[in-house]
């Protein structure tokens, strides 16, 4: 079993729960992704193959405008461009080698990887999509990306839609267009590690903050950050903030007595215990705490965190912070100035219930639905 994943963050890792199973039951597993992700799939313990991706020249001045062109222009940056031409192009001789060598008999595939796609069903190979984000976003990144897949195979897009779609997001909130869709829960890990006492004995609440590992590398990190820390700092709270492992944390400067800051810390050892989570709307951050049943503050800066924090926010389940745009459509960057609002978005969420609440209703859904291993099964013996 083969995972397929794309550039980013910890987002793009989202097959792991499949090979994780696939290893507990003796299997050979694999994970091909970019460089960059190497230091993440290899704490993991599964076998890494670092296949190619498009220089940072290349993608540094796409990640710089994702934050602020409007919305439909940073979609074809992302999607087509930086996903579908640039990524798939570095990608695809690693991922052919590997599929003729390695001869998977699935491959689990990142939405946003390609170069799998391309190759591994000319060879007889099966694949299966495994959600990185809400399909209806997911199919439609399908249908701007188009052009440029279509490039490698004709056909390819229509592929990619008729494709197994896996999906750990509640369907309350995540309409799916795919024909073949699965939903599927985690296995409870058995015992989480403590954290640790970096408040020197304090017992107030903790708020969790995450933007995850994207923003780090852009020339907006240091200004966002120190908008949500201007935010929490008068809180009675203990504040995690994780940063992401490029963004250098002395740009910060002296901390508030409550606020402790990591590279990164697993959300499975911290999200049981938060009382609220201020994230950018990433998938993997929101749906993540809404499956513990915290809710959740929503400042979106890019990509598909604007409609991930419109569902939560229409499901009652957290609050999201609108930066508004100009006349033009374009985006407004994060920055101090915001940070009244998101602090009295964050007060406003510990102190009614009902967001609370409805954070543990979506909790519920989300538990009732197969566990990976069940999945996996039916994966197996469908292909």
């Amino acid at each position: 079993m083969l995972a397929a994943c794309s550039l980013g963050g910890a987002g793009h890792l989202q097959p792991l729960p499949f090979l994780d199973d696939a290893r507990r039951r003796g299997h050979q597993t694999l994970v091909v992704a970019p460089p960059a992700l190497t230091t993440m799939v290899e704490e993991t313990q599964h076998p890494f193959l670092a296949g190619g991706e498009p220089s940072e020249a290349q993608i540094a001045p796409i990640r710089e405008r994702l934050p602020v062109v409007p919305a439909a222009e940073a979609s074809v940056l992302g999607n087509r461009e930086m996903f579908g031409r640039l990524a798939t192009a570095a990608m695809l001789p690693a991922m052919e080698r590997v599929l003729t060598d390695w001869k998977p008999d699935i491959v689990l595939r990142d939405p946003c990887e390609y170069a799998s796609a391309v190759s591994a069903n000319q060879m007889g190979i099966a694949t299966v999509q495994v959600a990185i984000g809400l399909a209806e976003v997911e199919w439609g990144s399908i249908d701007i990306a188009s052009s440029a897949l279509e490039e490698h195979r004709s056909g390819l897009t229509d592929e990619l839609r008729r494709s197994p779609y896996v999906t750990r997001f509640p369907a309350s909130l995540d309409h799916s267009p795919f024909p073949e869709t699965h939903r599927f829960r985690e296995f409870e890990p058995a015992a989480r590690r403590p954290l640790p006492d970096w408040w020197d004995g304090s017992q107030a609440p903790i708020v969790y903050v995450s933007f995850g590992a994207v923003l780090g590398h852009m020339s907006i990190a240091a200004e966002a950050f120190r908008a949500v820390i201007g935010a929490v700092a008068g809180l009675d709270a203990r504040v995690l903030l994780t940063v992401g492992r490029t963004f250098d944390a002395s740009q910060l400067g002296q901390l508030p007595a409550n606020v402790h800051v990591e590279a990164w810390v697993d959300q499975a050892d911290v999200l049981p215990k938060a009382q609220v989570v201020v994230c950018h709307g990433g998938s993997g951050t929101t749906f993540g705490a809404l499956g513990a049943g915290v809710p959740v503050v929503i400042v979106p800066l890019f990509a598909d965190q604007f409609i991930n924090g419109s569902r939560v926010a229409a499901a009652g389940a957290g609050v999201v912070i609108d930066k508004g745009a100009d006349g033009d459509g374009r985006r407004r960057p994060l920055s101090r100035a915001d940070a009244p609002r998101i602090s009295d978005a964050i007060e406003a969420v510990r102190n009614d219930s009902s967001y609370r609440e409805q954070a543990r209703r979506v909790a519920a859904e989300m538990a009732a639905t197969p566990t990976v291993d069940t999945l996996f099964d039916a994966l197996v013996a469908a292909r």
